[in-house]
């Protein structure tokens, strides 16, 4: 009696081998085993696999057959497109399984809430715009009892985010779980905090941490979510706190494609943690990390901050070019090119080359260059169509660190003795002196060399 496999929709069991020409069909699909065989195959189609007994019966039978059985089985399917292996399912299944078994692991038993989101009571977030917001919600949705106080410099806003759980300026559209607050009282805000968040903008950071460093304790964990380079030092953010607060101050750098209303949203979004700290950046992960939102582990500090800063000005070109209209060719060559500097600069610096290439780098990248919800993108946009700078940065209520990095990248290119054109060509149109036409003109008129 011929044998014959049936691959069904859902998961089935293949019952015992209790022949050997199965045994070898069942090889052959990628089974490997002994006496049993689990196909799994999520899949509408049925597939069936003919012996070469049923394959010459079937040739014989058919006009339209003109060879006759081979050694070979061959796949019959119900539809046009081919069927689920069970090797790629099988593969599947185990990363599955392996992810279940990590979660759980981490879990601790806690109901699935990691050990350091059920350690921390209350976290302080630094700043109240778009993406600090978000952030705050991510971490009060994670844990329903955790407090979690926005400081904040207006009054009102803070009223807003008390009494109606919405943050009227910046994200208007969204509620904010009711276990997150506001104040314009910093010194109430921290205490009792076991981390801050901080998400003021990089040009006000030093001012802030000067004015309230008699408020954060020197052992509290800073995890920064500003992206840029301080303009009048050239400074990265890690640099800059250390300056401020002192070398002994625990710090992560948070960074990566993430848009404050997508997270708000609950979309799909990975992030970067990076600090020297293991198990600081392990923290983070376990802090904010949730169904929608991942979070990587990085002890390349500087490589992750020169990729974030740099990505806005690289965005401001990219806006640039679809303000003039020079269409998707140059846009890909203006971006790449950007992307080469930007590594060119952070390898000069000491950053590894890896960091480039991930979340931070060409990640953040990616987004903030061809997405219209990009302020920088938004800016460069605008200049391309002939507008002034002083009037865009007029007509918008957020900010956009690129303009402001930008006056930094000359003095790093000079210091680092790194030729980059096209962030050297914002800088310089950011600066108005010259047009965003004469830009791209010298820039494609530049030598011809070879790629690197």
């Amino acid at each position: 009696m011929a044998a014959r496999i049936k691959l069904d929709t859902g998961i089935k069991a293949v019952p015992h081998i209790i022949d050997e020409n199965l045994r070898v069909r069942a090889r052959e699909l990628g089974v490997h085993g002994n006496t049993s065989y689990d196909c799994l195959v999520p899949s509408r189609t049925t597939t069936t696999v003919l012996t070469s007994t049923e394959e010459h019966s079937t040739s014989s039978s058919s006009s339209s057959s003109s060879s006759s059985s081979s050694s070979s089985p061959r796949t019959r399917t119900n539809n046009a497109s081919p069927p689920t292996t069970t090797t790629e399912v099988a593969e599947w299944r185990k990363l599955v399984r392996w992810s279940k078994i990590k979660r759980r692991r981490e879990g601790g038993g806690n109901g699935g809430m990691s050990d350091a989101l059920r350690r921390t009571s209350k976290v302080v977030v630094f700043g109240g715009g778009s993406f600090g917001t978000a952030m705050a919600s991510v971490l009060g949705q994670n844990k329903a009892s955790l407090q979690v106080v926005l400081v904040l410099r207006d009054e009102a806003l803070c009223k807003d985010i008390n009494e109606k759980c919405i943050n009227s300026r910046y994200l208007p559209d969204y509620e904010l779980p009711p276990n997150v607050s506001a104040t314009t009282d910093i010194e109430a805000a921290v205490e009792g905090a076991q981390y801050a968040v901080h998400a003021v903008p990089v040009q006000a950071s030093r001012a802030f941490f000067t004015k309230n460093k008699a408020h954060i304790a020197p052992t509290l964990p800073i995890i920064c979510l500003s992206k840029g380079l301080e303009v009048s030092s050239g400074l990265t953010m890690a640099d800059l706190i250390a300056e401020c607060l002192g070398e002994q101050q625990p710090l992560a750098i948070m960074s990566g494609p993430s848009f404050a209303v997508e997270v708000m949203q609950q979309k799909p979004t990975s992030v970067v943690a990076a600090s020297t700290d293991v198990a600081l950046a392990k923290t983070c992960q376990q802090l904010f990390a949730c169904p929608y939102l991942r979070v990587n582990q990085s002890n390349d500090v500087l490589g992750v901050e020169i990729a974030g800063a740099l990505k806005n000005v690289l965005a401001i070109a990219a806006g640039i070019v679809d303000g003039m209209e020079l269409g998707h060719n140059a846009m890909a060559a203006i971006v790449q090119q950007g992307c080469s500097e930007i590594r060119w600069l952070a390898t000069a610096m000491g950053a590894e080359p890896t960091t480039i290439f991930g979340l931070a780098g060409v990640g953040d990248i990616m987004l903030t260059c061809f997405v219209n919800l990009s302020r920088n993108r938004t800016v460069g946009v605008r200049l391309g169509k002939g507008e002034k700078l002083e009037d865009i940065l007029a007509s918008s209520s957020q900010v956009a660190e690129g303009v402001a990095t930008a006056s930094s990248v000359l003095a790093l290119a000079q210091e680092y003795r790194v030729s980059l054109p096209v962030l050297t060509a914002v800088a310089t149109v950011v600066a108005g002196k010259i047009s965003p036409r004469e830009a791209v003109y010298e820039i494609m008129m530049l030598p011809q060399i070879a790629e690197r």
